[in-house]
């Protein structure tokens, strides 16, 4: 059934443009109430966290569409596509990019529902990377990457570089430059996506318990993840104030 609402997405480069299949799904009525979380039983199966993701997609997606249309400009597309790519080989990931027409796509491979603990962990993955869309990432890491190129690749023609070196010099450029604020656009889509996660029925704060059992990267120069102690401070204050 699941393979049936899902399907294969293959390219899974951040920036790539890529033709993918969807699930449409109804806006639920809202009140206009402040949501109770919903009862979220341990995952014990496979076949369990593959028919929670349904359902938090259900729910999600058309509160994450919401909150896109009132944070963004008009013309930006808010029309999300969920997806998943259930090739066994590929670890527990997920992540947002665009398709060819700049409709906002958002990936998970199979094994990170799998090995998700219940569906409030789903839900603020989910709510994570659409916040990644209505913050802009994509776009302000591609303008970061470009002014990263031409400072690199400016420093290195002053300083007497030929061809080689300037071109060499704007790909560190670019590197880093795309680097520059990773750190500050993860924090940010941990807090807006506690919103919609909260919005949409779910616990943030459960939700946000996987961050104890992924690698803490620490603090390191450049890295594009904060440290794990700091995601959850936001996911806390975040959730504090709703």
């Amino acid at each position: 059934m699941f393979k049936k609402l899902v399907h294969v997405l293959v390219p899974l480069a951040l920036l790539t443009a890529c033709d993918v299949t969807t699930i449409s799904t109804p806006v639920p009525q809202t009140t206009g109430q402040a949501p109770s979380y919903s009862a979220t039983d341990e995952l014990r199966s496979a076949d369990q966290a593959e028919r929670a993701f349904v359902q938090v997609l259900q729910r999600l997606e058309p509160v994450a569409e919401s909150e896109c249309r009132s944070r963004t400009a008009s013309g930006v597309n808010c029309d999300f596509r969920i997806v998943v790519d259930d090739r066994a080989n590929q670890p527990a990931n997920a992540y947002q990019t665009l398709d060819k027409s700049n409709r906002p796509v958002i990936v998970f491979t199979l094994k990170l529902i799998q090995e998700a603990y219940n569906a409030d962990e789903i839900a603020f993955v989910m709510g994570h990377e659409a916040a990644h869309h209505i913050a802009g990432h994509i776009a302000r890491q591609r303008q970061n990457a470009v002014a990263g190129a031409v400072i690199f690749g400016g420093l290195a023609t002053l300083t007497g570089g030929d061809v080689g070196a300037v071109e060499s010099a704007q790909r560190l450029g670019e590197q880093v430059g795309s680097r520059t604020y990773s750190k500050e656009f993860e924090l940010e889509a941990d807090a807006l996506g506690t919103i919609i996660t909260h919005r949409a029925g779910y616990n943030p704060l459960r939700g946000a318990e996987f961050f104890t059992r992924i690698p803490d990267p620490g603090n390191r120069f450049l890295g594009t993840h904060p440290p794990n102690a700091s995601r959850m401070e936001i996911v806390r204050r975040t959730a504090a104030a709703l």
